[in-house]
């Protein structure tokens, strides 16, 4: 794997310490290993870290069983990826070169000793990190996408994988590679379909499926139960779960697309505190994941919350989309908001096949060197339209008010009217769909002049509204008007983020008076941790 070439660089300037090696003898077992013989098995679970103590280690790329790239591991180096603190799948394999000796502790123990021991951590999580990074840049994978140019299905895997950080490799469905692919793993000729490693078809090719093959669903028991169950994988999820393992308690996170929400498809946010040059909002909070996984903290993808029951003061039972239930101590509700389906005809039939609630690196390729709208007038909309016009030919940013000034920041307005494929129609909505099997013109209509006109585009952005995702707590919560959850004093709660039933808090877009923003979101996961400390521990 060319990646490892960077991160053996790493390691030579920051190798783990001698008391780090020593407290992983006391937990670890020392393995031999014959020239040839597998280390880890690609596709099978992380459930061990594995220390090179002796000899050398080779990364297996799971399509070829070949050799990836040129660089193998040597003695004071380890194996692995970020699915070693998730507890999934090894998206790559490990075999010996020569005769070696390992040094495999289990992972829960090397996760204890990780968090006892913060230089360690710091070491390892970095490695794992940057290894993935790499992976994600280079689509050094074991899941290859086929057809994702056809398919509708196709498009939805490639949006949940790159949301959350998943190396994938993509090829085209006639391709000669896609043809012997789908002989091995008896997909028909000239058909999409979603693959890992050479053989293991994986259908239906959903982001569900492919989240249960990489271990990221994190199936749980009937009888499953945690200190705190965290709803929501968007900046205040994310944060209420780092504070939570920080704490010791025991956590779980739920998402029901991506980790990041809708904060994970901004391409760039400038005004949070500590980057200067910006960042996207995938990555920071995807930083936050990593964290929180390094404390314990669980969490599972896709998985949607449906009904809530409370069988005391200290039992909230949440039950999921796929009938599973999981009881909590204590409920963070950080659902936060979505954007709102416009109520145009054929709306739901073009959604991945031209209508796409989301900017990134992959629908962006979509619709290269074409014309494309977004609908918005917040910082969402503004971003994705600067970010789209990198490489379309023309963004039309379509915003139904008089102005941006009311809604979106001020160097983001000045940043878009001086843009030279950028054009902002105010007053303006879009009033129809056009197209066959995918989208291929919409109708505008200016409502200051009452003309409408037509746009010729493959790809429509909607960044409009926000709606709260509250539905699933089953009117055991009070909520304003709007359906945001209410917290503090107007609800009768004992602290700030407490909702109307003691034990349950709201944090972020989804708590009615909130600061929509992204830094005020990690502020409120963060501080409500303590109540709920107190709650669970009363």
């Amino acid at each position: 794997m060319e990646s490892f070439a960077a991160d053996l660089a790493t390691m030579v300037r920051r190798p783990l310490e001698p008391e780090h090696v020593a407290a992983m003898r006391k937990k670890g077992i020392v393995s031999d290993k014959k020239a040839g013989e597998m280390v880890q098995e690609p596709g099978a679970e992380s459930a061990e870290f594995h220390y090179v103590v002796d000899g050398e280690v080779e990364a297996v790329d799971p399509m070829t069983m070949e050799r990836m790239g040129n660089a193998t591991l040597g003695p004071g180096q380890f194996f692995g990826d970020l699915q070693f603190l998730s507890g999934g799948v090894s998206l790559a394999g490990a075999r010996a070169v020569v005769d070696s000796t390992l040094l495999c502790v289990p992972r829960d123990e090397m996760l204890q000793l990780m968090s006892d021991m913060p230089e360690m951590s710091d070491i390892v999580v970095t490695v794992l990190a940057a290894r993935r990074r790499r992976a994600v840049e280079q689509s050094d994978s074991a899941l290859t996408l086929i057809g994702s140019e056809i398919s509708r299905d196709i498009r939805h895997v490639a949006s949940f994988a790159a949301r959350n950080r998943i190396p994938f490799r993509e090829i085209e469905v006639t391709s000669d590679e896609a043809v012997a692919l789908a002989a091995q793993c008896g997909i028909e000729e000239a058909q999409p379909g979603v693959i890992f490693g050479r053989e293991r078809k994986i259908d239906p090719p959903t982001p569900r499926s492919v989240a249960q093959m990489l271990g990221l669903h994190l199936e749980t028991q009937e009888d499953a139960s945690f200190d705190v169950l965290i709803v929501g994988g968007g900046p205040a999820g994310v944060a209420a779960g780092v504070y939570a393992g920080a704490e010791g308690l025991s956590a779980l996170v739920l998402e029901d697309m991506a980790v990041g929400g809708q904060a994970g498809t901004s391409s760039r946010i400038e005004n949070y505190m500590g980057f200067p040059t910006g960042i996207s909002g995938g990555d920071l909070v995807g930083r936050g994941e990593v964290q929180a996984m390094k404390f314990g903290t669980k969490f599972s993808v896709p998985r949607r919350a449906s009904a809530l029951r409370q069988c005391n003061e200290k039992w909230f039972h949440a039950t999921l989309d796929d009938g599973q239930e999981v009881s909590a101590k204590a409920l963070i509700v950080a659902t936060g908001v979505q954007y709102r389906r416009m109520p145009l005809e054929g709306l739901e039939g073009f959604e991945g096949a031209g209508v796409y609630y989301a900017a990134t690196e992959v629908e962006s390729r979509y619709c290269r060197d074409t014309e494309v709208a977004v609908i918005g007038g917040g910082n969402s909309a503004g971003q994705a339209a600067m970010f789209l016009a990198r490489t379309t030919r023309h963004v039309h940013l379509l915003v139904r008010g008089p102005s941006l000034a009311s809604s979106m920041s001020d160097y983001l307005v000045q940043r878009l009217t001086t843009h030279p494929r950028i054009t902002i129609h105010t007053r303006t909505e879009v009033t129809a769909l056009h197209g066959e099997e995918t989208l291929d013109k919409i109708t505008i209509c200016d409502n200051a002049s009452g003309q409408d006109w037509d746009l010729r585009t493959g790809a429509l952005f909607v960044m409009v509204g926000a709606a709260p995702n509250t539905e699933w707590l089953s009117g055991l919560i009070k909520l304003d008007d709007k359906g945001f959850v209410l917290t503090g004093a107007d609800a009768g709660g004992r602290t700030q983020y407490e909702t109307s039933c003691p034990g349950v808090f709201a944090v972020g877009d989804v708590r009615a008076g909130s600061v929509k923003r992204v830094a005020s979101a990690v502020g409120e996961g963060s501080v409500v941790m303590s109540a709920a400390w107190a709650h669970v521990n009363d």
